[in-house]
């Protein structure tokens, strides 16, 4: 199995890189999704990991793999320098490179693939039919939907066992009953997902990296806040998809978390 078959079975079976090209060109944002280094010649296995970290490359070459599948874009933006002295980024991309070890990154796709990210970390909270708050053909991104009355504790109780987290922290909401969430995978919520939030009257929203004016806004509004680490709010969702392809994989696979980050 090539690394180009490998990608064809991720965009059939999750999302292709078009949805993230479509969501880039409709809500001006910027991606860098699909083949990142491509070292040729067969799969000898694959290993899945949110980022393309050291400690990641590392595991592979310990597995005998020559491919890592990442959510996160092993590179983003333009790169104009490679500083293996100080930057952990530059040492992972450089010994890949060195190793032979390609890499495909699949990130707006995978949030917004209709079994995606974003719709992992839903059904992880309790929710099963939402509406959807930015749709393009092939997917969506940011969800509102109805989940089983309970208490902020209880909620809290239950993010923590199904995610396998405790770095949960929470913003109000403490002293009532939560029958309907709003959640937002990643770095994702903007003004555009808060308004969304208020106008589907939503008890919480469930997001990570959040800004505290934004977080002000909602309390403020009367809707709980519950933040999760970004690697909590994606890994959970992205292990999932591993699980759904891994059965595809005419090769040895393998799932890492980071242990630092979960």
């Amino acid at each position: 199995m090539t690394v180009e078959e490998v990608l064809n079975l991720l965009e059939e079976r999750v999302a292709p890189v078009k949805v993230s090209d479509d969501f880039c060109a409709k809500f001006n944002m910027y991606d860098n999704s699909g083949i990142i280094i491509n070292c040729g010649g067969e799969v000898s296995g694959a290993l899945f990991s949110l980022d393309l970290s050291e400690t990641a490359v590392n595991r592979a070459e310990e597995l005998g793999y020559n491919l890592i599948v990442t959510h996160h874009p092993a590179i983003y933006g333009g790169v104009s320098r490679f500083d293996l002295k100080t930057n952990a980024q530059s040492r992972a991309l450089a010994k890949c490179l060195k190793n032979g070890i390609s890499v495909i990154s699949m990130h707006l796709n995978f949030d917004a693939a209709p079994q995606g990210i974003d719709y992992y970390l839903m059904q992880g909270i309790g929710g099963t039919e939402s509406k959807v708050l930015a749709q393009v053909e092939g997917g969506g991104y940011g969800r509102a939907y109805d989940v089983r009355p309970r208490t902020m504790p209880e909620l809290i109780e239950d993010i923590r066992k199904n995610f396998n987290t405790n770095r949960v922290i929470v913003h109000g909401g403490t002293d009532k009953k939560i029958s309907k969430i709003a959640s937002f995978c990643g770095a994702g919520l903007d003004d555009a997902a808060v308004a969304f939030a208020k106008s589907e009257g939503v008890d919480a929203v469930v997001s990570s990296d959040l800004s505290h004016h934004r977080i002000s806004e909602l309390v403020e509004s009367g809707i709980a806040v519950i933040q999760l680490t970004h690697y909590c709010c994606e890994a959970y969702g992205f292990n999932k998809i591993y699980h759904n392809v891994k059965t595809g994989l005419q090769a040895p696979s393998s799932y890492f978390t980071d242990e630092r980050f979960a």
